[in-house]
C-alpha cells in the first residue's frame, strides 16, 4: 500500500493544476482509483473560462463521515527546483501541492478504498474563490443523499485536528487614470487616487492589531489577516498609471464582527471615487470542543483540537455537515517553494481517516 500511496501522490503532483488552469487531468487520475464507487462529476466553467471539476464519490449507506481535499495549487512563485517533479528523496514527497494538498488527497483515496462506507469530496479552486466546495454544497445530489454526519478537511494541521478556522473577505479597489508618456504631464496616474485610501487601509491594519473588539483570543494570532497587494498591471516607470489595483485579503473568525472593516473599507473607497469590489466566503466554521466530531477526531488521533488563522473548503463545506480539518503535513511548508511531506505522514493519515470512516477510536 506505501508503493501504492506514493505512486499516486507522485502522479497528483506530476499534474500542473494551478487553480488558473484545468483541473480536468487531476479529476481523471482519482476516478480512475475509484472503482466501485458511485461518480459524481459537477463541471463548471470559472470566471476566466476554464473548464474545472469537482468530484463526489461514495459508496456503502448513508449516515457516514465524508473526506475532502482539493485539486489545485497556488502558482509556482519562488521555486528553483521543477515544482512538478514529484520527486521522493528520503521518504519524502516534493513539488507544488505535495503537502496542500495532493498527498492528503491519496491518502483520502486510499483510506476511502479500504472502508465499507465512505464519501470524498474532491474540490478545486480551494486556492482562490472556492468554487468547487461551493458547487458540491449547493448542487450534489450524491452528497445530499449519503446524509454525511460530518466531513474530515484533509489540509495540512501534522493530524491535529482543527475546529475552526477563519474565513476571508477579499477587497478589490480600483483607481483609473490616463496612461501617457510620463514627460508629457498629459497623463492622469492612478496612484495618487489609490494613496489616501491605502492610507485608511493602512489605520484598519493597525486597529486591528489594537483594538480588542476585532479580536479572537481562541486564535493565534488573536488579531485578523489584512494582507495587502498593489498592482500596477505592468506599468512602466516613464508611463503614468492607467490603472492601480490594491487587493486586501481579510481573515475573520466565528466570534469576530467583520461589519466595521466592510463599513471603514467602503467609505475609504467612496470618499476617494474608487471601485470597491468585495468577494465573501462562507460564515468562519467552528465547533465546540464537546461536539461529538471534535471528541472522535481528538479519540482517534489523541490530540486536543485546535483553531487555526488560515481558511479552508469547510467554510462552504460546512453548509453540508459540520467540519473538521486534519490532514498530514505541516502547513509550514505549504505556499512556499520548498513544499514537501513525508510519505509515513501519509501512511499514517491513511491510518488515521480509517478510523475515523470505521468509527473506531485507534489509531
Amino acid at each position: 500500500m506505501e508503493q501504492e500511496l506514493a505512486a499516486l501522490a507522485a502522479d497528483l503532483v506530476r499534474m500542473d493544476s494551478r487553480s488558473s488552469l484545468s483541473n480536468l487531468e487531476v479529476a481523471e487520475r482519482i476516478e480512475a482509483e475509484l472503482d466501485g464507487f458511485e461518480i459524481e462529476r459537477l463541471d463548471y466553467v470559472d470566471a476566466g473560462g476554464v473548464a474545472k471539476r469537482a468530484l463526489v464519490a461514495h459508496r456503502g449507506g448513508p449516515g457516514g463521515l465524508a473526506l475532502s481535499g482539493h485539486m489545485d495549487t497556488v502558482p509556482a512563485t519562488g521555486w528553483t527546483d521543477d515544482p512538478w517533479s514529484g520527486a521522493i528523496r528520503d521518504g519524502v514527497l516534493h513539488g507544488l501541492g505535495s503537502v496542500d494538498m495532493k498527498g492528503a488527497v491519496a491518502a483520502c483515496v486510499m483510506a476511502a478504498r479500504r472502508a465499507p462506507r465512505a464519501t470524498l469530496l474532491i474540490t478545486t479552486d480551494e486556492e482562490t474563490t472556492k468554487q468547487g466546495a461551493r458547487i458540491i454544497a449547493g448542487q450534489s445530489v450524491l452528497a445530499k443523499r449519503a446524509g454525511l454526519a460530518g466531513i474530515i478537511v484533509a489540509e495540512p494541521t501534522s493530524l491535529i485536528p482543527v475546529r475552526g478556522h477563519r474565513a476571508h473577505i477579499a477587497f478589490t479597489a480600483t483607481a483609473e487614470g490616463v496612461q501617457a508618456h510620463s514627460s508629457t504631464g498629459k497623463g492622469l496616474n492612478a496612484n495618487w487616487a489609490l494613496i489616501p485610501f491605502l492610507v485608511e487601509a493602512s489605520a484598519m491594519f493597525e486597529r486591528l492589531r489594537s483594538d480588542p473588539s476585532l479580536q479572537d483570543d481562541a486564535y493565534d494570532p488573536v488579531f485578523s489577516d489584512f494582507n495587502l497587494v498593489v498592482d500596477n498591471h505592468g506599468t512602466a516607470v516613464n508611463v503614468t498609471v492607467a490603472k492601480a489595483t490594491a487587493r486586501i485579503k481579510f481573515r475573520y473568525s466565528h466570534r469576530v464582527d467583520p461589519a466595521p472593516v466592510l463599513l471603514a473599507m467602503r467609505e475609504a473607497a467612496r470618499a476617494n471615487g474608487l471601485t470597491l469590489e468585495e468577494a465573501h466566503e462562507g460564515h468562519p466554521p467552528e465547533l465546540p470542543l464537546d461536539h461529538p466530531l471534535v471528541r472522535r477526531a481528538c479519540a482517534v488521533t489523541g490530540v486536543a483540537a485546535r483553531t487555526a488563522p488560515y481558511g479552508t473548503d469547510a467554510s462552504e463545506l460546512q453548509a453540508i455537515a459540520p467540519c473538521v480539518v486534519l490532514g498530514p503535513g505541516s502547513i509550514e511548508t505549504a505556499h512556499t517553494p520548498f513544499e514537501r511531506v513525508s510519505v509515513a505522514e501519509l501512511l499514517r493519515a491513511v491510518d488515521v481517516f480509517g478510523a475515523l470512516l470505521n468509527g473506531d477510536a485507534r489509531t
